[in-house]
């Protein structure tokens, strides 16, 4: 779930050094809890996913998941689509709280492990900090789930899956009266199976109870034990994993394929993607987790991101109906309780929208961003053919409980970035 949009003032001692820091080139300020990220050990990965998600191994784990739990593996195109680097590099600029600041500040407010910004297929700034570096697979969190989407938009467009009106027990008959299983395509997508599910990233949620059963008995056995129902399907958004997890069971019952076939062969390869990424496995089933388990390098988001950007073609290749990805990011094709400034996400909170798998976001025309929690998102401004990639280890996992605000800097950041080429 995305952080609540909310002002916020930088102290004025920080303040204070960073200009220090802007006036005296040779200050140096270091990325935010280097120590204990684990820096004096080399920023070590976790022994196992417990111990993974303990601060001294969030760095190290998060560019080795796939090191960690078992995972499936998506080679890379014979065709490598070129990311060629801007010379010079472009001085990004952005303001937040009562401050006006660079990417280079944002890399020291902020536990941001890589920030990539790509206008017209080349980098025009690029950051990494921890000792990250473009080679390194990066956990996305729920950014799969957009990619999950993207799979099945290419199953529609290839007849496995007649419509997105069908249900998902049409396709997994062991799904028949659940309540998902009886829950159309498109609500799925939407996150309004209306389904009453919650998802807040607390100790005891409802997300730790799917994954314990997930984990224990297998995915289909958590998708159906979902069955209280707060609203008809189709009438409100409620975020929830879990509805990402029955649509990836779908898409494996209707094309035949693990994900890592399906994604790879249909949108890994055709993008020009330079280096193999890959899904975890849930261990009982070895079923992909769908809900965000994906990973892949910096380099290869901006890659997707460009996908997205160019309504689904590369190359003057079509790798995607142009027409599936509107109806995927375009506000206005989502009912009226989906759009920006109308939809309510959290706490009431009515800065984003919701399409298939994605969130959509105000302005003067269609933008969009892939998010994962800890602070994972892939920007996308198709009209500017502007992409920003930004990979972190957040605080916590809700984006804003910690008070470190990384969603609302992260924003203004990216607003930043828009204005370097346009306008909001």
């Amino acid at each position: 779930m995305p952080a609540r949009m909310s002002g916020w003032r930088r102290p004025p001692m920080l303040l204070a050094l960073l200009a220090l820091a802007s006036q005296f080139g040779s200050v140096a300020i270091a990325a935010p809890d280097e120590q204990r990220l684990g820096r004096d050990a080399g920023y070590p990965v976790g022994a196992n996913l417990k111990q993974a998600y303990q601060p001294t191994y969030l760095v190290g784990s998060f560019s080795a998941m796939d090191r960690i739990a078992p995972s499936c593996t998506q080679a890379p195109s014979t065709q490598v689509l070129a990311l060629p680097k801007a010379e010079p590099q472009t001085t990004i600029h952005y303001r937040f709280g009562n401050g006006a600041f660079t990417l280079d500040d944002y890399m020291q407010h902020q536990r941001a492990t890589a920030v990539v910004v790509v206008r017209d297929g080349r980098i025009v700034a690029e950051r990494f900090n921890y000792g990250r570096s473009a080679e390194m697979r990066m956990l996305s969190n729920s950014m799969g789930k957009t990619v999950l989407a993207l799979g099945i938009l290419k199953a529609l467009e290839a007849g496995k899956i007649r419509s997105l009106e069908d249900r998902a027990e049409d396709y997994v008959p062991e799904l028949k009266g659940s309540l998902y299983g009886g829950t159309r395509l498109v609500n799925l997508l939407r996150m309004a199976s209306g389904a009453r599910f919650v998802e807040d990233y607390s100790s005891n949620d409802d997300r730790v109870v799917f994954n314990r059963i997930m984990h224990r008995q297998g995915t289909l056995a958590a998708v159906k034990n979902v069955q209280e129902r707060a609203a008809p399907e189709g009438e409100r958004f409620n975020y929830s994993g879990a509805q990402s997890s029955a649509l990836g069971l779908v898409l494996g019952a209707a094309t035949g394929q693990d994900l890592c076939s399906w994604i790879g062969d249909q949108i890994w390869q055709p993008m020009g993607a330079e280096a193999a990424a890959s899904w975890l496995l849930n261990p009982v089933d070895q079923q992909a987790v769908a809900q965000g388990g994906f990973n892949a390098t910096v380099h290869d988001y901006a890659r997707l991101g460009m996908l997205l950007a160019n309504d689904g073609q590369i190359n003057g290749q079509q790798i995607i109906s142009r027409e599936h990805l509107l109806d995927m990011t375009e506000a206005t094709r989502q009912p009226p309780a989906f759009r920006p400034g109308t939809m309510q996400a959290s706490h009431g909170n009515t800065y984003y929208g919701y399409g298939y798998q994605v969130w959509l976001m105000p302005g003067s025309h269609r933008r969009f961003v892939l998010l994962g929690i800890y602070g994972q998102a892939i920007f996308v401004d198709p009209e500017l053919k502007l992409v920003m990639v930004h990979t972190a280890v957040g605080q916590d996992a809700a984006g804003d409980a910690s008070g470190a605000h990384l969603g609302q800097e992260r924003d203004a950041l990216w607003r930043g970035v828009v204005a370097t080429y346009g306008n909001w």
